[in-house]
């Protein structure tokens, strides 16, 4: 209970924001406005990666994380005006397994939005997710924030219609990690036709956030951690203000700027990924990383997962993360420099010595 109340003390000196202190990998966002009337909230659950077994049997340590983040973002004060879950609710996209993870949603208290992850995906396209969560694409607005979810997931038509001989086989073929028989993601074409429409009606002072389930960077290839048409997308947010990508699918801790569109990583309420060394082959493409994926303890089915609280005020993110058996992080917007930093980088001296992943 000491070390909830600190990160609650700590959050509220360095972020000034009111929230509930929690050891869950949640994010509560905060948007601050001039008139405080118009301040909101929303929190943001990601990749829960449940995985059916047989019968009415999953991976206890996916849907464990999923039941216990529903549970806290339950209790989190203010209530948050809407909850966004940021995609990989399922493992191979089976109908247990989505069955199962939208019971543990529905729990949630108010309203919730939706981001497709390649994992909810590749199944079946997406068909059974939209019976149960609606489009794979759209946008709303809330108290003078523009907010767009996009399917970034998708692939090539030759690799997606013509490579596998089942539909099985080729959701196996994207789940895989570092897999050479994967393919890049991508927004596509008829998607970034419907963005450009869409905000074609938005002044471009308008805050606009966007959630995707893959980064709409180009950040290292091996891993998938990259969106083959970022450049087209990003060129279309390039005309507004104040732009922020928030997307999930890396499990870890990452934060950039380009132009002016600042993009935040959350974590993972499943495993969390180290941080592959090929990194240092795509330099050019690196973003900021805060910490290497350091495991305390690799047999802790929560190790090198957390959560984290946003504060985005006058449309910049502050990032305060939480993080097992870790050194807490911030990530900032710096106004000076017109970009995130990590305002207190942990000193490699500092770092807990790393083990191999399990």
């Amino acid at each position: 209970m000491n070390t909830i109340d600190n990160s609650r003390r700590n959050f509220i000196k360095t972020a000034g924001t009111l929230a509930i202190g929690t050891t869950l990998p949640i994010s509560l966002v905060e948007l601050a406005f001039a008139e405080s009337s118009q301040n909101f909230t929303f929190a943001y659950i990601s990749d829960a990666h449940i995985q059916h077994i047989k019968d009415n049997r999953f991976v206890r340590n996916w849907d464990r994380g999923l039941i216990r983040a529903v549970a806290e973002t339950n209790l989190l004060t203010p209530k948050p005006d809407f909850v966004m879950f940021g995609g990989d609710l399922a493992q191979l996209g089976s109908k247990p397994e989505l069955d199962h993870g939208a019971e543990i949603l529905s729990a949630l208290h108010g309203n919730v939005h939706y981001v497709m992850g390649e994992h909810d995906y590749y199944l079946d396209l997406g068909e059974y997710w939209g019976k149960l969560f609606g489009p794979q694409y759209y946008s709303f607005d809330h108290k003078g924030v523009h907010f767009v979810v996009l399917n970034s997931i998708k692939t090539y038509d030759d690799w997606t219609f013509k490579r596998w001989p089942t539909a099985e086989q080729r959701m196996l073929e994207m789940a895989g990690l570092d897999n050479p028989n994967g393919s890049p993601f991508m927004v596509g074409g008829e998607q970034r036709v419907w963005l450009k429409d869409d905000l074609d009606k938005i002044d471009k002072d308008t805050p606009v956030v966007v959630f995707s389930h893959s980064p709409l960077q180009k950040i290292y290839k091996g891993w998938n951690f990259w969106t083959e048409d970022a450049d087209q997308v990003q060129a279309l947010l390039q005309p507004f203000s104040k732009v922020s990508v928030i997307y999930g699918h890396v499990h870890q801790i990452q934060y950039n700027q380009i132009g002016n569109i600042s993009f935040n990583s959350v974590m993972a309420t499943a495993w969390p990924w180290p941080y592959p060394q090929a990194y240092a082959q795509a330099e050019q493409y690196l973003p900021k990383l805060t910490v290497p994926m350091n495991r305390a303890d690799p047999f802790f089915d929560r190790d090198a997962t957390g959560w984290q609280f946003i504060n985005m005020a006058n449309g910049n993110l502050d990032l305060n993360y939480t993080l097992y058996n870790n050194t807490s992080r911030i990530v900032r917007y710096n106004t000076d420099k017109k970009r995130p930093e990590d305002v207190a980088y942990q000193d490699e001296k500092a770092r807990i010595v790393p083990q191999t992943h399990y």
